[in-house]
């Protein structure tokens, strides 16, 4: 049986780690690319480095040499491109930078992969944010994109030109619309990070005041160790097809806040509305406060995925709830803060 070769672009990240975990366990070699500027430490993939099938290769997605050299050299069977500029709030402030990442990146990928002698599979990791503002209750496969962000826009063209390029040149290339997904590896930029440090950090009298936007969006948050999964199954159907992955459950913001504050027995109050809002402690001091400087110039309120397509031909279903989730994070953060 030949060997399975994995490239993961975005290796460094949430999903690249629980990616790397889940395919070494399946006997794969993987390779990780690694952008030599990069900000990002490797300390989340650090235990795969003594691995004899885990190799990190410095390159970039935005550097089309680089990209052809390193998937002739590595000859992969599967390539996943996870690497994005992936901070909605971010891409409006660095517009150019997050289009030749989450857009033309792909495009560099998929020429490299039509160019290359090799037979490869490839996995574009969309986003829910390409929904934007809808007025559809569940969003799916056939759902029409809006989107309202520089990063929601540029995923929308990956999205796009991958489903193009697999029609044109008959490469197997699939994307999955995935839906927001967390973890105790999440980065510390992401809003549900954010909330768990910072809450786990008040509770041990390290932090005074979280400061936060809009807390009526609602979201559908699943975990990224099933996500994973999803996008691992993705890749092994007979035929290359596009995926939405999601849970069908969607909070608000201040819901995520209440179940984070109930699990570290922080109790809160909520008073005010508006940027007037704010959640005080059993002492009667403000721990939490809303600031304008946390709005996107566009909001997208409202977002719920249909998975039913994954569900009938992955076989896949979402199976870590809410609270577990959010109890591995807070779990997580004590042990750091410890």
């Amino acid at each position: 049986m030949k060997k399975k070769i994995a490239l993961i672009f975005g290796v460094t990240g949430q999903d690249g780690y629980y990616l790397s975990d889940l395919l070494l366990k399946k006997k794969y070699v993987v390779h990780g690319i690694k952008r030599r500027s990069s900000s990002v430490p490797t300390r989340k993939i650090e235990k795969y480095l003594n691995n004899k099938n885990f190799h990190i290769h410095y390159g970039d997605i935005t550097d089309t040499s680089s990209i052809q050299n390193l998937i002739e050299k590595i000859k992969p069977t599967e390539i996943y491109n996870l690497a994005a500029q992936s901070h909605v709030g971010v891409s409006f402030f660095t517009p150019l930078y997050t289009a030749n990442v989450n857009a033309i990146g792909v495009l560099t990928i998929l020429e490299a992969i039509k160019n290359s002698k090799n037979n490869i599979k490839f996995y574009q990791a969309g986003t829910s944010e390409m929904f934007g503002k809808t007025l559809e209750k569940k969003q799916n496969e056939k759902t029409t994109f809006n989107p309202q962000s520089p990063y929601g826009t540029a995923k929308v063209f990956a999205h796009q030109i991958t489903k193009n390029y697999r029609e044109a040149y008959n490469i197997y290339a699939c994307n999955g619309i995935l839906f927001n997904h967390e973890s105790p590896m999440r980065g510390e930029n992401f809003v549900t990070k954010k909330i768990v440090s910072s809450l786990a950090k008040i509770k041990l009298g390290l932090q005074k005041k979280l400061v936060l936007g809009n807390l009526y969006s609602k979201r559908d948050w699943g975990h990224a160790k099933d996500y994973v999964d999803a996008i691992y199954k993705i890749l092994q159907q007979k035929k290359a097809d596009d995926y939405v992955i999601s849970t069908g459950k969607e909070y608000t913001i201040k819901e995520f806040i209440n179940i984070t504050a109930k699990k570290l027995k922080l109790q809160i109050k909520w008073k005010g509305k508006g940027l007037k809002e704010i959640a005080i402690d059993n002492s009667g001091k403000t721990i939490i406060t809303v600031s304008k400087i946390y709005f996107r110039p566009l909001e997208v309120d409202y977002l719920k995925g249909d998975s039913s397509k994954a569900r009938k031909k992955l076989k896949w279903k979402s199976k870590i709830k809410i609270d577990q989730l959010i109890e591995e994070m807070i779990d997580f953060e004590i042990k750091q803060l410890n």
